[in-house]
């Protein structure tokens, strides 16, 4: 199976750090986010990758090379303008000939992707959505209202949101969905889809995963050994939550 992985965002929301950094490469203790991602890859048994580039794009070549260093092929793109979360996908469309992963260059996980995989191919649809459960403490007095009047009060409460993971597994037909040259996110891929009554799949995953362009899951990621087994990254992620 091959997987592709999108790293060709600015990293805004690790500014200034990543003025000077592409997001992939920012350090987790001492190595990068991507280097940790990849080998990531490489344990749940992928050989063939595709690293989609744009921003500062050189510097993602120059630490990962071909990929040798980690059993792995790796191919690269390069984006002359920004095509947006999934448009890159575009560029390689005559490689993407079989099932394959799609995740941002920015997650860390313990997701099996076996799992993952096989719950999507129990449909046939093109698209699975890998999902974790995220919770989030509101600043403010949040209304429920009917006809302008107060139905509930909750003061700075905890809600609860599936949300993605920024991991995706796919199947080649999805590429008929997305245009060659423009900008096209995840966003429009899905509207695209649902709006053609084209069903689109989550799974659930209740384990570790942390997006590194948040702050804080880029702090919490410091205090977990990535370069240990599954189990202690799991104890280490747990009382890092805590």
């Amino acid at each position: 199976m091959k997987a592709v992985i999108q790293c060709g965002g600015m990293g805004t929301r690790l500014r200034p750090f990543t003025s000077v950094l592409p997001k992939p490469l920012m350090p987790i203790g001492a190595r990068p986010v991507l280097e940790l991602l990849l080998k990531w890859l490489r344990r749940n048994g992928i050989e063939d990758v595709y690293i989609t580039t744009g921003y500062l794009g050189h510097l993602i070549r120059s630490v990962c090379g071909d990929g040798s260093q980690w059993n792995l092929k790796i191919k690269y793109t390069q984006e002359m303008e920004p095509l947006g979360t999934v448009g890159p996908l575009s560029l390689i469309r005559d490689e993407l000939n079989e099932t394959f992963v799609v995740l941002n260059g920015d997650v860390l996980t313990d997701l099996s992707l076996s799992r993952f995989v096989a719950a999507h191919r129990l449909h046939r649809d093109p698209v699975t959505i890998a999902t974790a459960c995220r919770h989030i403490k509101m600043d403010f007095g949040v209304i429920d209202e009917v006809d302008n009047t107060v139905q509930l009060f909750r003061e700075k409460p905890t809600l609860s949101h599936l949300v993605s993971m920024g991991i995706y597994c796919m199947n080649p037909d999805v590429l008929r969905f997305i245009p060659s040259g423009i900008p096209f996110g995840f966003d429009d891929l899905m509207l695209q889809m649902m709006q053609g009554g084209t069903t689109v799949h989550v799974y659930k995953h209740d384990g570790l995963w942390l997006d590194i362009g948040r702050v804080d899951d880029f702090q919490n990621a410091q205090a977990i050994p990535w370069e240990d087994q599954s189990s202690s990254i799991e104890v280490a992620a747990a009382a890092a939550a805590a």
